[in-house]
């Protein structure tokens, strides 16, 4: 583990983490589109958020990340806007019709947009690890979905009980293993909500495998 993920795991929250079949992936699509909590160091650019800390490459984000949008405002420049602790930042691929391409990323029809465009109007964030919202929307959803499950989202004690609560026989099905701060815990509880007290934040993970279950 680096020194980076070691400060970035310095957070507290109760952990819960699943072990899924690759087919079950689908079942998440809500949470990765309505957006959960990501443990990060603010303070810096979007682009030191994507390169530095997400891993992502400057060719992925220019090619595959054509449409931006932090605290709602679509963004042109990934250099010059900033973090700031509790931002949401929503990711997209190319969107369709004109809308799509007036919100596109320093696109030809970018100067349409008017005043909904994000400007950097201070630079004194502070330098710390907070937490930031995503959401995925679009061909991000599979290419990027998995590894910010993995790595790790949080959610409030609502959002997953809701989640757990309107899962089909399927997933559970679909689930091998999961774990709650290491213990082992079945379907009924993580149904309940039990387990989720309220003001709790929950960090889930999870790992999808060609699994027998």
């Amino acid at each position: 583990m680096s020194k980076e993920d070691e400060q970035l795991t310095e957070v507290s929250h109760t952990y819960l983490d699943l072990e899924m079949k690759s087919d079950q992936f689908g079942e998440f699509l809500p949470i990765l589109q309505q957006g959960f909590g990501v443990v990060a160091r603010v303070g810096c650019t979007l682009d030191k958020l994507l390169s530095l800390q997400w891993g992502l490459s400057p060719d992925y984000v220019a090619r595959r990340i054509t449409t931006i949008f932090l605290d709602s405002r679509p963004i042109d420049d990934v250099n010059r806007a900033v973090i700031r602790e509790g931002a949401v930042i929503a990711l997209s691929g190319a969107m369709p019709g004109l809308v799509g391409a007036t919100m596109r990323r320093g696109g030809y029809y970018a100067a349409m947009r008017g005043g909904i465009t994000y400007q950097e109007t201070a630079a004194d964030v502070p330098d710390r690890i907070a937490t930031v919202r995503v959401k995925l929307f679009n061909l991000l959803l599979p290419e990027l979905g998995p590894d910010f499950l993995r790595r790790g989202m949080i959610l409030g004690p609502s959002e997953l009980t809701d989640f757990f609560a309107g899962k089909p026989a399927s997933f559970w099905q679909g689930c091998a293993k999961a774990f709650l701060n290491g213990r082992a815990v079945g379907p009924a509880l993580l149904q309940s909500g039990e387990l989720f007290p309220p003001g709790a934040t929950v960090c889930l993970a999870v790992n999808f495998h060609e699994i027998e279950v």
